[in-house]
């Protein structure tokens, strides 16, 4: 993975409206808070939630989830910046050694499938969803998600296809994936057998792009 890639420097830009724990105490609170989160979300969704639901399932005080939560916002930040950095290994190793089409073709069918069934048994990654789409600053943390795992769809395309344009391989890898995202949150909103050929016909339009097959 190359040094652009690895630094994502557009996502760096963004501000995270959390406290990070410094000291490993601190840092498993945090993480009780965050699970106690996850299964509150997962129960009744972020809107429901509650402040002191949180930290009383997580066995601390108000004042110490608000020392590094100061509302529930900062909490599906914290939630979908996980969720994101988790994506975006899964989607580096499955990418770095592409080195031909086949590769690509087995590489892609297999993300897009992850991505798919994750939206189906996370709960809390829905929500999340949910919430950014009402969320500008959380929007741009997407964005920049999907610039950084565009890039590694694009370093795979360029080691296939060297002789193409890399400007219209970064930009066919940008639209590619943003499509994807698109392609499956609305699986996800329909019928399971429906959004699972909806899927499918994304993965086959998006391959003949990709690869031009």
């Amino acid at each position: 993975m190359d040094d652009k890639v690895a630094a994502k420097p557009d996502q760096a830009a963004i501000a995270s409206p959390r406290r990070s724990p410094s000291q490993q105490r601190s840092r498993e609170r945090v993480e009780r808070m965050l699970a106690a989160a996850s299964a509150l979300i997962a129960e009744q969704g972020s809107d429901a939630m509650r402040m002191g639901e949180v930290a009383e399932r997580a066995g601390v005080s108000i004042g110490s989830l608000y020392q590094f939560f100061p509302d529930k916002r900062a909490i599906v930040w914290a939630l979908a910046e996980r969720y994101t950095a988790e994506s975006q290994a899964c989607i580096a190793a499955a990418l770095k050694d592409v080195g031909d089409k086949d590769g690509l073709r087995q590489a892609f069918s297999e993300l897009v499938d992850i991505y798919y069934q994750l939206f189906l048994a996370e709960p809390v990654m829905r929500d999340i969803w949910s919430s950014t789409q009402a969320d500008k600053a959380l929007r741009e943390l997407e964005l920049a998600d999907s610039r950084a795992n565009a890039e590694f769809l694009a370093a795979a395309l360029k080691r296939i296809r060297p002789d193409a344009d890399p400007i219209e391989l970064e930009t066919a890898a940008f639209l590619v994936w943003q499509m994807g995202e698109a392609a499956v949150r609305l699986a996800i909103s329909v019928e399971r057998d429906e959004g699972d050929r909806l899927v499918a016909a994304y993965k086959r339009m998006a391959l003949r792009e990709l690869v031009g097959e």
